[in-house]
């Protein structure tokens, strides 16, 4: 079967959504049988996102095979629950140094490099290299940005001959626009969608599919007249209503008929490979939607670190939750905490009403005793306590300050004088002046010790999980930790890391080095995180017992929930 490419553009303004269209619309071919992958394009300079700060950026999504990416990939492979890489997310800034690259190798053989051809074939090249492995059916490449950014007008151009060459059997165009309501008018405005095709329509692209992002049903006439002044068919006019979750998005667009549609336009009957149906098969989807929407309670998780004000910074985290939450049968409220404003005195009353703390990954010494703050407040009083990355050297570092009584224990990548530095710069880190990609990145074997708690969690011995930091846990005073009751129960043998830390004496405190939240999708959440939530929902139903209060109408679900998990 000849690969199939979509392309989904955006326009009048960003942050529509694209990411979860293309998701969404992944996720539905895929449960009618077809090999999905989605790839983003990005028009910015930087070869990747890594040496981005999380408020200019959101999260770095990291993949097994090392690449510091988009967030979106994160949203690609929670819907459709297989691996990104390498390939799956390219830059402006990396197409160019690729090129740059050939020509100081001499591979144009003295042409004068230019945009057209060599970048836009540069551009095409990425487009279709996940199609050309023979792995996949269908390849979604989602372009960052809107129409008419001068950064973006080279992958207009791509787009405009990769359909040439293949063909409209083989390539279809989706453009996602907003169809605002104007409260003053009373009524839906078409004229942005108008504008953005037009735009579009400069560049040689005649949308196949619009999809309109709206916050209420567009009736027959908006419809129509969309159809009409932007040359598509009105059923291929598709809305794309406001939704409580994302994860309601594919059955939305599925009712809208966009699956439909595309299958139609690519010809996937007559093309569809022997002994595939091309029927839809929902069924965990909706199994999993049923768990989200009806949890028996509510737990409150406390998630504390220094870019909570950015909804993007930890949005893996985040959704982990989600997923996490819709396993126990509950839901989770995240109670976003700044580690910046934590401290010895106020911890107890802002964390007074959680029954888990998660500490965040990041980088940099700002709001560090915020999360050592809150960290101790979990140790000492046995609330439920996961780190993760920078979360779990913190409680390294917490536990050798107020355990092992070690003045001034602390992290070099903080204080690089510290007398007793239980994290350090790994050793190969100390010959790197470069920042971009230089860090310990991509999945890495895990031994998980035998009778531990998370040797129990994961239910196997070895694992793979996937890194993103510079700095370790200091092997020279490892074994000193564990004297003082601190179990070192994940290991990467090859290398002696310490990647996983756990206190056995209480309830649940487990920090990891790595950074689960990239490996929960629909229907598997990481096993850290669903015995976290769980260990919470224990703890709070534990909490209102020993207090002896009448329940709330919200504990008694609570209860019901720990009950049945």
């Amino acid at each position: 079967m000849q690969t199939k490419y979509i392309f989904v553009t955006g326009g009048v303004t960003s942050s529509l959504g694209k990411g979860i269209v293309c998701a969404s619309l992944g996720r539905l071919l895929e449960a009618r049988g077809l090999r999905v992958t989605i790839q983003k394009f990005d028009p910015y300079i930087n070869v990747d996102p890594g040496t981005m700060n999380p408020y200019e950026h959101g999260e770095v999504y990291v993949t097994d095979d090392g690449a510091e990416t988009d967030l979106d990939l994160g949203h690609y492979e929670r819907f459709l629950g297989d691996a990104t890489s390498q390939a799956n997310n390219v830059t402006t800034g990396r197409i160019y140094l690729e090129v740059i690259t050939k020509e100081r190798a001499g591979a144009y053989l003295g042409k004068t490099v230019q945009v057209v051809p060599h970048i836009i074939d540069e551009i095409k090249l990425w487009m279709t290299k996940l199609g050309a492995t023979g792995k996949y059916d269908v390849v979604i490449t989602e372009i960052g940005g809107t129409v008419g950014d001068i950064e973006g007008q080279p992958y207009l151009e791509a787009i405009r001959q990769v359909r040439y060459e293949l063909g409209s059997r083989n390539a279809l165009n989706i453009h996602l626009t907003l169809v605002p309501y104007l409260e003053a008018a009373g009524e839906v405005k078409t004229k942005p969608t108008q504008h953005s095709v037009k735009t579009l329509l400069s560049f040689g692209l005649q949308p196949d599919i619009l999809v309109c992002r709206t916050d209420r049903p567009l009736d027959h006439d908006v419809r129509r007249k969309l159809a009409l002044f932007c040359n598509v068919e009105p059923r291929a006019v598709v809305a794309s209503r406001d939704a409580e979750s994302i994860y309601e998005v594919p059955l939305l667009l599925k009712e809208e008929g966009l699956d439909e549609i595309a299958w139609e336009r690519l010809h996937l009957s007559e093309d569809m490979p022997h002994g595939r149906t091309g029927e839809h098969d929902l069924t965990e989807w909706i199994a999993f939607l049923k768990q989200l929407r009806e949890p028996r309670g509510t737990v409150r998780v406390a998630l504390v670190g220094k870019y909570v004000a950015h909804q993007d910074a930890y949005k893996s985290i985040n959704e982990s939750f989600i997923l996490a939450g819709a396993a126990n049968g509950v839901h989770v409220e995240v109670i976003d905490v700044l580690s910046d404003d934590l401290t010895e005195e106020n911890v107890a009353e802002r964390l007074a009403d959680v029954s888990g703390i998660l500490v965040a990954p990041g980088f940099g010494g700002r709001g560090i005793d915020g999360k050592l703050a809150a960290i101790r407040h979990a140790r000492e009083n046995d609330i439920p306590f996961f780190g993760i990355c920078l979360g779990m050297q913190c409680a390294v570092i917490e536990f050798a300050r107020n355990v092992c009584r070690w003045k001034n224990a602390h992290s070099t990548e903080f204080d690089p004088s510290t007398p007793n530095p239980v994290i350090d710069l790994m050793q190969e880190q100390k010959r790197i002046a470069d920042k971009g990609g230089t860090m310990r990145l991509g999945a890495y074997d895990c031994t998980l010790l035998e009778g531990s708690r998370v040797r129990e969690i994961y239910g196997t011995d070895r694992v793979q999980e996937r890194h993103r930091h510079r700095y370790e846990l200091n092997n020279v005073l490892r074994y000193k930790l564990l004297e003082h009751g601190m179990h070192f129960t994940g290991v990467n043998t090859s290398r002696d890391l310490v990647e996983i830390v756990e206190l056995p004496d209480k309830r649940w405190f487990i920090g990891v080095q790595f950074h689960p939240e990239y490996r929960s999708v629909v229907g598997r959440p990481h096993p850290l995180f669903e015995s976290f939530v769980k260990a919470a929902v224990g703890y709070a139903e534990e909490r209102h017992q020993m207090k002896g209060a009448k329940p709330t109408k919200r504990e008694k679900k609570l209860q019901l929930a720990s009950a049945k998990v």
